[in-house]
């Protein structure tokens, strides 16, 4: 894997996010954002471009289309030794990003709440997280992808030894966290809805 040049930090649990920010600066790593993380790195002092000005295409729809876009799916997804994604990404203006940071709307912790209704468990529902973590863990040959601000240390430790990369071990690692992730999500979301009769 060549340096990593830009990541997506978009997260629930903001955790020692603007540390980790601060430190991938320090690498010279672009930073793309969404709505409260990017205000939170911004008052952290650091230097974010939001997702809406990334793809030219803005925030919609109360939060709900923000990242499902090519710019973001295509420099996620694209094999970098393939010669014609390599093509695509030129042709359409598509950037590799080399990290994800995401983590994911608390559906549990929301339907935990007395009185939550149905709309209100519906809306807590992440998608665009889910969406890019499995497009990142599906790339984890050249995506490193983080759910868990524990990993924050190992991965700029790595990153310090190899000035800008990390291990393919790593990202294997960090793909199969992901996996684990959205499965337990999944999972929280069908017990919750096995219970609502309509």
């Amino acid at each position: 894997m060549s340096k990593i040049e830009r990541a997506i930090i978009s997260v629930t649990d903001k955790t020692g996010s603007v540390d980790f920010a601060k430190s991938l600066s320090k690498f010279r790593v672009e930073i793309l954002s969404t709505g409260g993380t990017a205000r939170i790195l911004r008052d952290g002092g650091i230097e974010v471009t939001d997702i809406s000005d990334y793809t030219g295409f803005p925030e919609m729809m109360d939060g709900r289309v923000k990242t499902l876009h090519p710019k973001v799916h295509g420099g996620l997804l694209c094999i970098r030794d393939n010669a014609e994604h390599v093509k695509m990404m030129k042709e359409h203006g598509v950037k590799p990003i080399d990290m994800v940071v995401v983590n994911l709307y608390q559906f549990e912790k929301a339907v935990s709440k007395e009185g939550v209704t149905l709309d209100e468990a519906i809306e807590n529902i992440d998608i665009g997280g889910p969406s890019m973590l499995r497009s990142s863990a599906k790339n984890f040959k050249f995506v490193t992808v983080i759910v868990d601000p524990a990993d924050y240390e190992i991965v700029l430790k790595e990153m310090e030894e190899t000035g800008g990369e990390t291990t393919l071990k790593t990202r294997f690692r960090l793909a199969r966290k992901v996996f684990e992730l959205t499965n337990q999500y999944d999972g929280a979301i069908s017990r919750y809805l096995d219970k609502i009769e309509l």
